[in-house]
């Protein structure tokens, strides 16, 4: 066996399994099966405000929304590129909730598909884990929801395996993709010797 051959076959075993986990990952990419669920936009259930609201904005104020929730009218403000939550009729900050305002908040929003979020049965702060296992962060600045559950964590594992992303460190991960691709050419590079070597 010549040395370009047992060189071709070794890169072939030590791309394997990388080449393996691409080819398996992308057909789950491609199908896209649980992304609907997975990935769902969990948005903070607001109701319509009563007629006659009005608002004063001020000079700084870059942009406003004025929605109103299960605990009330809430005013979102943008200064200096920066959110802030205030109360309508004062303009002074909305103060976060109490447990029992931030779950009846979160119990709110969770309505709108009770068979993915169940019910909370932990509430750290503004983190919530439900009975089916997705963990749900309130951002009270905002006044926006990112839900998290099992289904979404398994998708960007496999995100991370499609991508080589196998190490602690970005820097590390982009080395190591740098060498799969090499690896992946060299290999490609011998074959195209061993072709051209068989040709008459």
């Amino acid at each position: 066996m010549t040395s370009t051959r047992k060189l071709h076959r070794l890169l072939g075993w030590l791309l394997l399994l990388p080449l393996f986990g691409w080819a398996l990952t992308g057909m789950v990419f491609f199908i896209k099966p649980g992304y609907q669920g997975a990935y769902e936009q969990l948005a903070v259930r607001t109701y319509p405000l009563q007629q006659g609201t009005t608002l004063l904005p001020e000079a700084d104020w870059q942009q406003v929304k004025l929605v109103r929730t299960v605990l009330g009218r809430h005013m979102l403000v943008q200064r200096e590129g920066r959110w802030q939550h205030l109360r309508p009729t004062s303009h002074a900050p909305f103060a976060l909730p109490d447990e029992a305002g931030i779950r009846l908040l979160l119990q709110d929003a969770m309505a709108a598909n009770p068979a993915r979020y169940g019910q909370i049965v932990e509430l750290n702060g503004t983190d919530a884990r439900t009975s089916t296992g997705v963990n749900i962060s309130l951002n009270w600045n905002t006044l926006t929801l990112r839900q998290e559950g099992r289904d979404t964590r398994l998708i960007n594992g496999l995100y991370r395996v499609h991508y080589l992303q196998w190490l602690p460190s970005k820097e590390l991960n982009q080395g190591l993709g740098m060498l799969g691709l090499l690896l992946l050419l060299l290999m490609a590079l011998l074959g195209l010797r061993l072709c051209w070597r068989r040709s008459p």
